[in-house]
């Protein structure tokens, strides 16, 4: 089972010291039986007056901080060293209940799902709606695993990737109409996709570990990753990666899961001050290998 550590190191400058309000930090990785936290730290400067640990209503880790003192930066530094065990790729028999679609969620499940299930964002002329149907046969029943599979790796090929550094994600008919987006973009827009077909589907947040080897092509690492779970009957939740055409847990690192991107920002809150003491913020994000850390320590 290989051993990954996260740094994540985010600083906030301003011009002139400035007071901080509440910020809400969520950066510790996600327990589950394909990821085991085994150690994790939070250092903050300057350190808040409190700082408590809560967990949101999906059961995701937040810490919650509160500041006494002014400063010209705030500097918040995660690190975890998480066992990280991939699922193997799903595979459903025929005598799954969800191995064609159109398929039913069992009576008991639906109503826990059935936010996941609701679409979030206007679709006024049915572009999306009719988007998502091109990943159809023909002739119904459509295996399940062929939509899915085929809406994330054609977002994928068919979508350019670019970073924003505007904050916040874009209408999935924006990122429908220009093809392109970042991966919280494109993770949104299959989601409200796959809602629309009747698939439950939700949002996650987290971190991209990048092979070694170049041949994956992978694109969004450096910064949080995000990606879609899908909830299939006998199944469960399912990881699907269209930013990079992964399905499966294989280098996803699961932090947060959410029914809306804003549910799962990585590091919230606010300043007092001045609009103008705002300068800059810059991000630094490193997964590795736990020997590949170990050498790097080596040759400082």
């Amino acid at each position: 089972m290989p051993l990954l550590t996260i740094h994540h190191k985010t600083v906030y400058r301003y011009a002139r010291p400035v007071a901080f309000g509440e910020h809400r930090i969520m950066l510790r990785p996600r327990d589950g039986h394909d990821l085991r936290v085994l150690d994790s730290a939070l250092v903050i400067d300057p350190q808040p007056m409190s700082l408590r640990w809560i967990h949101d209503v999906f059961g995701n880790s937040t810490a919650i901080a509160a500041f006494d003192e002014r400063a010209d930066t705030l500097t918040f530094v995660s690190t975890a060293t998480v066992e990280h065990n991939p699922a193997d790729t799903f595979a459903l028999t025929p005598d799954d209940a969800a191995y064609f679609y159109p398929f039913l969620y069992d009576d008991e499940e639906f109503p826990d799902l059935q936010q996941f299930v609701t679409p979030q964002y206007g679709d006024p002329n049915g572009e999306l709606s009719a988007w998502a149907r091109r990943f159809l046969d023909v002739e119904a029943p459509t295996p399940t695993f062929n939509i899915l599979s085929g809406m994330t790796h054609g977002i994928r090929e068919s979508f350019s990737y670019r970073k924003r550094h505007e904050h916040g994600t874009q209408h999935p008919l924006d990122t429908l109409q220009t093809k392109s987006g970042t991966c919280r973009d494109y993770a949104l827009l299959m989601i409200e996709a796959l809602r629309r077909l009747g698939f439950a589907a939700r949002f996650v947040s987290g971190y991209l570990a990048m092979p070694t080897d170049s041949a994956h092509g992978y694109v969004g690492g450096g910064s949080t990753h995000a990606w879609v779970q899908v909830y299939l009957p006998s199944a469960g939740w399912i990881e699907f990666d269209p930013t990079n055409g992964i399905v499966g847990t294989r280098d996803l690192i699961r932090v947060a899961v959410a029914r809306d991107p804003r549910q799962a920002v990585p590091l919230h809150g606010v300043y007092l001050g001045p609009p103008d003491a705002f300068r800059r913020m810059d991000v630094d994000i490193k997964v590795v290998s736990v020997g590949e850390d170990a050498a790097e320590r080596e040759t400082v």
